[in-house]
């Protein structure tokens, strides 16, 4: 068995500032709420390698991986997959970027599944990742929106 979830969002923002600042991933910390910490490892034309250490989760577990991104601005697609997989047994991830009347849509896909051993099975991490992302995509839409009403106003003036 394995894991897939589809989530989306539409950001009232144009999809450069959108893109830009999804995508510099030394900045997560301060754009998703569930990452401590982020530290690129190396970079590789559009190839980032990085690790992501998330805040104690309710039981006190700080989590950690690694993983690789790949960014494609011109198809304003982004393809990533955990290195260190941890509980996952294979963990992919795509997200993409539409422009659409009024701004951006950011859609993120995720296919995976989890080790025999792993603290939730497929079926309860689909759960978490549904609901986790649709937390996140929420935090990000404000956040980004909230950057382009400030950008708009310094430049209005």
């Amino acid at each position: 068995m394995s894991g897939h979830t589809e989530n989306d969002i539409t950001i009232a923002a144009p999809l450069d500032l959108v893109w830009d600042i999804t995508n510099d991933i030394e900045n997560w910390p301060q754009l998703f709420s569930e990452y401590a910490s982020v530290e690129v490892l190396s970079r590789e034309g559009d190839t980032t390698t990085f690790r992501l250490t998330m805040h104690p989760d309710d039981n006190g577990t700080v989590w950690s991986w690694v993983s690789e991104r790949t960014v494609d601005r011109r198809n304003r697609t982004v393809r990533a997959r955990r290195v260190e997989t941890g509980p996952f047994q294979h963990m992919d991830i795509h997200w993409q970027y539409s422009e659409i009347p009024g701004g951006t849509s950011m859609h993120w896909t995720q296919d995976f599944a989890m080790k025999p051993d792993a603290p939730v099975d497929d079926k309860g991490m689909t759960e978490l990742i549904n609901r986790n992302s649709r937390i996140q995509m929420e935090l990000i839409r404000d956040r980004i929106e909230q950057r382009d009403r400030e950008l708009r106003s310094t430049t209005v003036g």
